[in-house]
């Protein structure tokens, strides 16, 4: 029995919703979850899956070769992948969302043209470099930079926390291009980098959860980069990301928003087979109110993610409500895992059980994606404070 209410979605994303959850338990079966989480192994066989159904065009207008989706389409669209696992939300939103939508909004014309196709039909991937060692809620304080060089740019610097570099086919680079700018808002520009360049090197890092579509430093020595691999204009890449934040933030809480339940169903399937004292432990009240805090805090943020998305879909900026379901779901999502992993006791602390995994899983999400404390920051600014 599922726990999310489907009312208010249309037949269409109904039908999608059921179509991804049939498609992923064929391409990517939940014991193999597990597995290829130990091994860190990339879930490429339903990355191709999702890809070849055209589900990445969801993200793209139909100019461009997409099916042109609402934001309330995206929203239904990763919240059911962060329902059934958050490590392919992960991997489809950082080159469909995080990088391609810098170039579907800001590349040339000929850039769209040759590279759109491909990342829709699953046969490009892309990261988005951003943070760097000393920059990382402080983005605009980065080092890297890319010099001119006749009609190419000579990359240096470094990145980190790079998701899903070591198996991308390019990088979208944000990189200074002018250190003389009035303020440190200027001179940064967005480059695109193909990750077999030379001068490019990329170390996988060991981390905590997602380990299946993992983060990477990233490194850039004297690379080669055509000038013509600039988009968005020299100087202009700091407006172009502040564009791209509220699909971003949407797409964040959309997966914990869908990874809410499924933990919560997790937990209560748990507690309805766990007998202690004679009965099952979904039987005593303390569990049925945790089991009930944990519904509460799932329906919350997923009807924080739709009121986000519709505000989306009405032209407007979304400021106030992307930061709000980003700061809600995320921190819902990691206090859902660390209930679930109460009620299941001594089982939800063990490898060998799934809870472990969904608590590890959920704990990036009030870091990553922008801290939840400069999305607070956010709304203080927007509260004129």
């Amino acid at each position: 029995m599922s726990l999310i209410n489907t009312v208010g979605l249309t037949d269409d994303q109904r039908m999608m919703r059921e179509g991804v959850l049939d498609l992923l338990s064929r391409h990517l079966p939940w014991e193999n979850v597990r597995k290829m989480d130990e091994s860190r192994e990339f879930p490429l066989e339903a990355y191709q899956a999702l890809a070849d159904a055209g589900y990445i065009g969801l993200f793209y207008p139909e100019e461009l070769g997409g099916m042109g989706g609402s934001y309330r389409d995206i929203a239904v669209f990763l919240e059911t992948l962060g329902y059934y696992y958050t490590g392919i939300a992960q991997a489809i939103t950082t080159s469909a969302v995080y990088a391609g939508m810098h170039i579907a909004k800001f590349g040339t014309p000929e850039l769209k043209k040759e590279l759109v196709p491909k990342i829709i039909a699953g046969k490009a991937k892309l990261a988005l470099a951003m943070s760097e060692p000393g920059t990382g809620s402080d983005v605009a304080g980065l080092k890297t930079f890319a010099e001119r060089s006749g009609d190419e740019y000579i990359l240096n610097g470094s990145k980190v926390w790079i998701t899903c570099a070591h198996v991308a086919d390019y990088l979208v680079v944000i990189t200074r291009t002018d250190r003389d700018g009035a303020n440190r808002h200027q001179g940064i520009s967005t480059l695109l980098v193909p990750t077999n360049t030379p001068g490019v090197t990329i170390r996988p890092l060991s981390m905590l959860g997602r380990r299946t579509s993992h983060a990477n430093e990233v490194f850039f020595d004297n690379v080669r980069v055509p000038a013509a691999n600039l988009f968005g204009g020299e100087g202009k890449a700091w407006k172009n990301i502040m564009s791209c934040l509220g699909l971003e933030r949407l797409g964040l809480a959309a997966i914990s928003a869908g990874h809410c339940f499924k933990i919560t169903e997790y937990a209560r399937a748990y507690a309805k087979e766990r007998v202690q004292f004679g009965q099952p432990i979904s039987e005593f009240q303390v569990i049925q109110h945790k089991l009930a805090d944990m519904l509460i805090m799932s329906e919350t943020a997923r009807q924080m993610v739709y009121r986000t998305a519709d505000v989306l879909d009405a032209g407007l900026p979304a400021v106030t409500e992307a930061s709000i379901a980003k700061i809600v779901a995320t921190e819902n999502n990691f206090k859902c895992a660390d209930i679930g992993m109460q009620v299941m006791g001594g089982a939800g602390y063990s490898m060998e059980y799934d809870m472990q995994m969904f608590f590890r899983d959920s704990r990036v999400g009030p870091i990553g994606g922008g801290t939840n404390e400069i999305q607070r920051n956010i709304l203080a600014k927007q509260m004129d404070l």
